[in-house]
């Protein structure tokens, strides 16, 4: 009988196995003069944000989790040599190389790499001198619809450690993603790939494809229990393409009945629900008190073969108690109640935790308000060294897609 590829029925679930990705080259691309491009705010140092992650993953194996990393699951997925050319190919038609020539030139370089050192290289971006030293290529050799004096033929993926967005695990089946940004837009090749190809994983269920038009992120989707799905309206994922996930997902026996549709603000401080709210046990949360009075929270439900959409009434807490058939809700405020803290820690993640079982969670060492009210209400927490990885704006929850958990 073939191991269960996909299973999360809930945020909170024993944690058995999770997609990672160490952070590589990619971040060392990064340049002052194109960190808006790459959507991020700072540089982060390699050497420590490296030896940070792998505390994370630490952290998670001393827990009993079998950690997955994206380059390793891509290698498997590229089963033949017309899997790896299409990758090559699809890859490359994501970037801004236009000319046919210019196509040719970098499918010649990256097919002469042995795999994973080709992987590596998409990941990491090319640099225009390295491609002259290898192949003797003069850096003009290619017109891009960029500064002429840009240094690289293809852009690293700095954003790759954060591994919850471009695609999710949702019940049995997926979502892959189509991104916000055209920067990140590459990464869920990887997905596709992943789920087209790998002996593992090629079966699995897919509940929206990055074909479709609208974006949505997994930062976005959290499972609240097995009957229910909490989607973030935000800056990144956009009504329709929810509309078109519900339609999915809820026609389907899978055990999803309802979606709760959270509209945050539309700014990149909050770009996704898990930065304002996580869950942290059956009936605790944490959420970044500043969204609470201007959230509107929407009941998405298919009754007779129709997507029938409500504002939901009440408090936040109210809400939660009722359609997840609580008796008691606590709402663990980020920051506490001052605004100075609640604004400095979530803007470094102390919203976005990573629940391992029920009540224990991996939190960033730095948030230390936030950290002690979660202690206070009954949680274990874990703290993870974060000087460099919190630059990427991106936190344990960020970090990590939970592929398989245990059942409540």
């Amino acid at each position: 009988m073939q191991k269960k590829a996909i299973h999360v029925h809930s945020e909170i679930g024993r944690l058995k196995r999770v997609l990672l990705h160490r952070p590589g080259r990619e971040l060392e691309n990064l340049m002052p003069e194109y960190l808006d491009r790459l959507l991020f705010d700072d540089i982060p140092y390699l050497k420590i944000a490296q030896k940070e992650h792998d505390h994370f993953a630490a952290l998670l194996k001393k827990h009993g989790v079998k950690i997955c990393y994206l380059q390793d699951l891509m290698a498997e997925a590229l089963v033949d040599e017309e899997v790896t050319a299409r990758f090559i190919h699809d890859v490359l038609e994501e970037t801004e190389i236009f000319t046919t020539r210019e196509k040719a030139l970098m499918t010649e370089y990256f097919s002469a790499l042995p795999k994973k050192e080709m992987i590596q290289g998409v990941m990491a971006g090319v640099r225009k001198t390295e491609l002259e030293a290898i192949m003797g290529r003069r850096p003009t050799d290619f017109q891009r619809n960029v500064a002429q004096d840009y240094p690289f033929v293809t852009d690293p993926m700095p954003n790759l450690y954060f591994t919850r967005d471009p695609f999710a695990a949702v019940g049995d089946g997926v979502t892959i993603h189509p991104m916000f940004s055209v920067t990140r837009s590459r990464e869920t090749v990887f997905a596709e790939f992943i789920f087209s190809y790998h002996p593992l994983y090629k079966n699995t269920k897919i509940w929206y494809d990055r074909a479709e038009p609208f974006s949505l992120e997994g930062g976005d989707l959290l499972i609240l229990n097995e009957n229910t799905v909490a989607v973030g309206i935000s800056q990144r994922t956009k009504e329709r393409s929810i509309t078109k996930f519900a339609q999915r997902l809820l026609s389907e026996e899978n055990g999803f009945r309802k979606i709760l549709a959270f509209n945050i603000p539309k700014q990149r401080t909050f770009m996704h629900l898990d930065t304002v709210f996580t869950m942290v046990d059956r009936d605790k949360f944490t959420v970044h008190p500043n969204i609470l009075q201007q959230l509107d929270v929407f009941i998405i439900e298919e009754k007779e073969g129709k997507i029938v959409i409500r504002l939901a009434e009440g408090s936040l807490a109210d809400i939660l108690k009722e359609q997840l058939n609580l008796d008691d809700v606590q709402l663990i405020r980020c920051g506490s109640n001052s605004v100075i803290d609640a604004a400095r820690e979530q803007w470094n993640d102390g919203s976005n935790t990573l629940a391992i079982a029920p009540g224990k969670v991996v939190v960033y060492a730095r948030n230390a308000v936030t950290n002690e009210i979660l202690k206070d209400a009954g949680i274990k927490i874990y703290e993870l060294p974060c000087s460099e990885l919190s630059r990427g704006r991106g936190g344990p929850r960020c970090m990590s897609m939970p592929l398989l958990r245990g059942d409540l």
